[in-house]
């Protein structure tokens, strides 16, 4: 008989790929795990791992029974946030999976507030791509992302919750006339940075810009904003700064703002999680929360 026991330690092991991370993970001592992923392979009749010196591998029927034992365990999950449904507020664990270009910018006004409405509720954070964070979700080892929009997958439902506009940081060096807007052309006539390729933000950078071609484009392996501003500020090209990024990020006399000319370009920011969660309700309610703590960080000085 195959326990949920067996298939959480199994599933530990697959996703972490090393027995002892795999036994700390789970709480458990490492010959326990052990026991129970051999005991597993016993009831199954099939070698699920191939285990070597530097950790363990999956065999083609170890990734398979993997894949199902993450969508059993998040099914599993799913009818526990059902019985925590009928309290009338966040309780319990929560992981939350943000991309990179909205976490710093969000969280540092959002988590005290968390903290005080929901005290029994406890929060995971998980800070990384767009497609790392969905796969997480749909596995069940994420129950809730907040993220650009649209994510376009049967399994996921969303919700939006504010627009981010964006505007062009050029460095102050370069003598831009007060009063002008920026438009997409006026891309074309500097080297543009942009984040690493798998950041969304990248990608919707790009398709404002039309640019099929990205030979003036120097992504020079910057993963964060951060980086992009402080190339920019010593004069290494420009780059476009999401809004709710702007009151960490620009408040320097070296970098110059611009806005663009209509309509602005942007992008939504929403909340996204698996349609079989029950948890629908309190999820609303908290990307009421987010909102609403969004809108007095997010204004960008009035800079042209």
């Amino acid at each position: 008989m195959v326990s949920l026991k067996q298939l959480r330690y199994f599933e530990a092991v697959a996703r972490l790929g090393h027995f002892g991370k795999a036994a700390e993970h789970c709480a458990v001592t490492q010959p326990a795990l052990s026991m129970q992923v051999q005991e597993l392979e016993k009831s199954l009749g099939l070698q699920l791992l191939e285990r070597g010196r530097g950790g363990v591998m999956l065999t083609e029927g170890g990734k398979e029974i993997a894949r199902r034992a993450s969508r059993v365990l998040a099914e599993v999950r799913d009818i526990v946030d059902m019985a925590r449904l009928q309290s009338d507020t966040l309780t319990g664990p929560l992981g939350l999976g943000v991309i990179p270009s909205v976490a710093p910018y969000i969280l540092p006004n959002l988590l005290p507030g968390i903290r005080d409405t929901f005290p029994a509720l406890e929060l995971r954070i998980r800070e990384t791509q767009t497609q790392l964070l969905l796969r997480e979700l749909i596995d069940g080892q994420l129950d809730l992302l907040l993220l650009a929009l649209p994510v376009e997958h049967p399994d996921v439902e969303t919700i939006p919750l504010f627009e981010d506009r964006f505007l062009l940081a050029t460095a102050a060096s370069q003598h831009t006339p007060h009063r002008v807007r920026a438009t997409a052309d006026l891309l074309q006539g500097d080297r543009l940075l942009l984040l690493e390729e798998g950041h969304c933000f990248r990608d919707q950078a790009l398709a404002f810009c039309n640019l099929q071609r990205v030979e003036n484009i120097n992504t020079f392996g910057a993963s964060s904003l951060s980086t992009l501003v402080q190339m920019v500020a010593n004069g290494l090209g420009m780059t476009l700064l999401p809004e709710l990024s702007v009151p960490l990020e620009a408040q320097r006399s070296d970098i110059h703002l611009m806005r663009f000319s209509d309509p602005e370009p942007s992008r939504t920011i929403g909340l996204a999680w698996r349609r079989t969660s029950p948890r629908k309700p309190h999820f609303v309610e908290l990307g009421r929360m987010i909102a609403a703590a969004v809108k007095p960080a997010s204004a960008a000085p009035k800079r042209n």
